[in-house]
C-alpha cells in the first residue's frame, strides 16, 4: 500500500498531499534556508512531481540558490508559510519542508548539505551523508 502524507501551511489553506515515500530527505545549513525557515537549518523531503497534489491559493517568491539555480518558493497567500518549492531547471521533484507535515514520525534525513555554514552546536547523526 502506498503511503499518503498531508502537508499544510499554518492556517491550513494551502495543502499538499503526497503519495509514496520521499526520494530524498535532507537537512540544509545554507544561509538562505536559515533565513527562509527562521531556524538554523531547513529540512525538506523531495517527491516526484507526479506524486504531489496541491490545493489552495499561493504566492511565489523566486530566489537564486547558492548553486546559481532559480528556485520558486510557494507560500500561503494568507499566512505566509512556505509549503513547497522547486528549481526552475526541469528538476522532476518538488521539495516540501518536513515541518509542513507536522509529523514527528516522518523519516529522518539521509543527507546534510552546506555543513560549512552549520551552527557549531548543531549535531547531525553519523549515519547521515555529510556534504560541505
Amino acid at each position: 500500500m502506498m503511503t499518503t502524507r498531508n502537508a499544510a501551511c499554518s492556517c491550513g489553506q494551502l495543502q499538499v498531499t503526497t503519495s509514496g515515500d520521499p526520494v530524498r530527505v535532507s537537512v540544509c545549513h545554507c544561509l538562505a534556508c536559515q533565513r527562509r525557515t527562521g531556524s538554523v537549518f531547513g529540512m525538506q523531503a523531495r517527491f516526484p512531481r507526479a506524486q504531489v497534489q496541491i490545493c489552495g491559493e499561493r504566492r511565489i517568491y523566486t530566489r537564486i540558490s547558492d548553486d546559481g539555480n532559480a528556485v520558486d518558493f510557494h507560500f500561503c497567500a494568507h499566512c505566509g508559510a512556505t509549503v513547497y518549492y522547486y528549481a526552475q531547471d526541469d528538476d522532476p521533484h518538488i521539495a516540501i519542508p518536513v515541518g509542513a507535515f507536522a509529523d514527528p514520525a516522518f523519516p529522518p534525513p539521509a543527507f546534510s548539505v552546506y555543513e560549512e555554514r552549520k551552527h557549531r552546536w548543531v549535531t547531525i547523526p553519523g549515519d547521515v551523508e555529510h556534504h560541505s
